[in-house]
């Protein structure tokens, strides 16, 4: 592996990069996974599916900014454009905490490579004009449903003036892509999230953090983690007691930068 030799700022040895996703389905649509273990039958409408999506919205994540307002740590919140519209007094509550919003697609079920070219173009047009009429301001970032983007995605993205696209599992480290029209920060995504314990235990989570953490902070100069939790599911006590608990460990070690995507976009673009 390729040693990157830049530091973060302060000197810090690992960032660590909070993301909640925050997440909607279409109309009578649910996530296709979910603690229930009977699955029904295709074309039956999953009410319990669908109230279970819904958690996320009305208490999930309202239960994630006061654990993060106690943390002093600001979080990246990847929302679908549906749930912009869905929940805006909790979108009004992230932007007045301070943390940043970036699209996310309209729905959860909205997938990239399912759409043609002109459809996908418009789908992140239309997350950005949502977001920037709720917010004030264009997002600086994208992260497609499913990790999913297309070979246009990027292009679109840079079109559209975003900052960072987080689509990427190519590397440890964030860096800049340049494309046809401009550039972007890829960003990595996470390789452990909260519905990988959906089925087991919420305690592999924390451990697998607490492992990944110290392994990084002894043995890398510059090391980045991606911890991600979903408001539907990581929202839960189960879930966010074991959050919770990860990052006042974290918060424990000096030389440790918890940082937005778009900080560290603009870190990376400012040390080329």
């Amino acid at each position: 592996m390729q040693r990157d030799n830049r530091r973060w700022p302060n000197n810090a040895n690992v960032a660590v990069l909070v993301t909640v996703m925050f997440e909607s389905w279409s109309e009578g649509k649910a996530p296709p996974y979910s603690p229930m273990t009977t699955v029904l039958k295709p074309g039956t409408v999953d009410r319990l599916g669908v109230s279970w999506s819904e958690y996320g919205g009305k208490t999930g994540i309202w239960r994630f900014m006061r654990i993060l307002d106690e943390a002093g740590i600001k979080a990246t919140v990847c929302i679908s454009g549906k749930s912009v519209e869905l929940y805006p007094e909790a979108v009004e509550a992230l932007g007045k905490q301070g943390h940043e919003l970036a699209g996310h697609s309209y729905t959860q079920d909205t997938v990239l490579p399912y759409l043609s070219r002109e459809e996908e173009r418009e789908v992140i047009r239309r997350c950005a004009k949502i977001l920037q009429g709720a917010t004030g301001k264009r997002p600086a970032g994208w992260f497609s449903p499913v990790a999913a983007p297309t070979e246009h995605t990027a292009e679109f993205l840079v079109e559209e003036g975003f900052l960072w696209h987080g689509d990427y599992n190519d590397t440890d480290l964030p860096y800049a892509r340049k494309l046809a029209k401009g550039t972007i920060v890829a960003i990595p995504h996470s390789d452990f999230t909260d519905n990988r314990v959906i089925r087991g235990s919420p305690r592999d989570f924390c451990q697998v953090y607490k492992d990944t953490f110290d392994f990084l902070y002894r043995s890398e100069t510059t090391a980045m983690i991606n911890l991600t939790v979903h408001a539907h599911f990581g929202g839960r006590p189960l879930m966010s007691a074991m959050l919770a608990e990860v990052l006042q460990y974290m918060k424990g070690f000096p030389r440790v930068w918890f940082a937005r995507h778009d900080e560290i976009a603009r870190w990376v673009l400012n040390s080329r």
